[in-house]
């Protein structure tokens, strides 16, 4: 089991829809939780893209020196770039951090973002052209591998002549592939092209569903798919405690945003956001209104596009939905919580030890002790038995 971090380059609060313990989004804040996830035994990090958020290449770029074991998941936008110049990008950063970058393939799902970037054209022609990327942009590293050869493609949408990478990545035959889409497109394009497919955080049986699905797919064209899930996470010594964080965190949001939130969600031809929006509705502030499945709140769904669910509970649930989602064949988890610093630690502190094979001498060297706040100058803290 793996378990990834986030860097919340669009900012981070203490509660959502309202600047009200907000905190400013710097490279000092993405640092120190970039820092904390490679000292706490986290796998990587995902890095969140859009015009909502700081450049996720550059965010990414800049904490390599700051970290040593940590991955980062960054996101290559089909249609937005070219996949030549998208293949030398990933290439170079994966050189300069030794190996430690995965591609997160993101097609998009926000029409009107999309048209404000420069890109006028529908859902599925979307994916078509994310086909058409990935077949250039994996060629791109065949090429760096053998240097004789060059690109030569022309689909309906892209064309390359020529094309060449000369700087062959570390990872070979190049950075991992991982993906999110749950449109008929978008699982297709999981299985022609990706090594993991990604999901929000749905109940069980809906991912189940979508696992069973893309396995399928894949095995038709004799691949085999990893599966990932991404979710926040509320976890607190006691589920009374966890609860009434959750309660917290969006006990500031009004109808209003609400609103504005869920009309903006509402004109995205996202299949995944649409899904997402139905487990919550856009009504109901309490926790029999928005727990859709034990220990699985929908609450941060009400403001936030994309991942809208959270795992909520104390150490011992949390880990055990875990596992159960890991029984399902999800073996990475790409968590976040508010704020991301602190709740990065208590995760860590709290949920770490209670995963099978996910110990904290996963870090590298092991920690030598005493660990804890000497007591009295002279006696070392009591370890706990739980």
């Amino acid at each position: 089991m793996k378990v990834f971090w986030f860097i919340p380059t669009h900012g981070d609060s203490r509660y959502l829809g309202t600047a009200e313990g907000a905190r400013h989004a710097s490279y000092d804040y993405f640092r120190q939780i970039a820092v904390a996830a490679d000292t706490l035994g986290y796998e990587g990090v995902l890095l969140p893209t859009g015009r909502s958020c700081e450049d996720a290449w550059v965010v990414a770029s800049s904490l390599i020196a700051a970290t040593q074991r940590l991955k980062f998941l960054v996101a290559i936008r089909p249609g937005l770039s070219s996949p030549a110049l998208s293949a030398r990008m990933a290439s170079t950063f994966d050189r300069l951090s030794k190996g430690r970058l995965l591609i997160n393939v993101v097609t998009g799902g926000d029409q009107a973002e999309l048209e404000g970037d420069g890109l006028f054209v529908d859902h599925d022609t979307r994916y078509r052209i994310t086909d058409e990327f990935l077949t250039i942009w994996r060629k791109h590293f065949r090429t760096a591998h053998e240097s004789n050869e060059a690109v030569q493609f022309e689909g309906r949408y892209l064309k390359s002549n020529g094309g060449k990478l000369l700087y062959p990545p570390v990872q070979t035959p190049h950075p991992p592939l991982w993906f999110g889409g749950s449109s008929d497109a978008g699982i297709d394009i999981a299985a022609s092209h990706v090594d993991t497919y990604l999901t929000w955080g749905e109940p069980p049986d809906a991912v189940a569903e979508k696992i069973a699905n893309a396995r399928a797919r894949a095995g038709a064209k004799g691949r085999e798919l990893k599966f990932g899930i991404r979710l926040h996470v509320i976890v607190r010594e006691t589920e009374e405690q966890a609860w009434a964080a959750a309660d917290r965190l969006i006990s500031r949001i009004d109808d209003a945003t609400v609103a504005r939130a869920q009309a903006a969600f509402s004109k995205m031809d996202s299949e995944g956001q649409r899904r997402m929006a139905a487990l919550h509705g856009g009504k109901g502030r309490t926790r029999a209104e928005l727990e859709i499945y034990p220990n699985l709140w929908a609450g941060v769904g009400l403001v936030r596009g994309g991942a809208g669910t959270a795992l909520v509970g104390d150490p011992e649930q949390v880990a055990a939905r875990m596992e159960q989602y890991a029984r399902l064949g999800i073996d990475t988890f790409i968590l976040s919580g508010y704020p991301h610093l602190e709740e990065a630690y208590r995760f860590s502190e709290l949920v770490f030890p209670r995963l099978p094979g996910h110990v904290r001498d996963r870090i590298g060297s092991p920690l030598t002790g005493p660990f804890g706040e000497i007591v009295g100058n002279s006696y070392l803290p009591k370890v706990s038995q739980s």
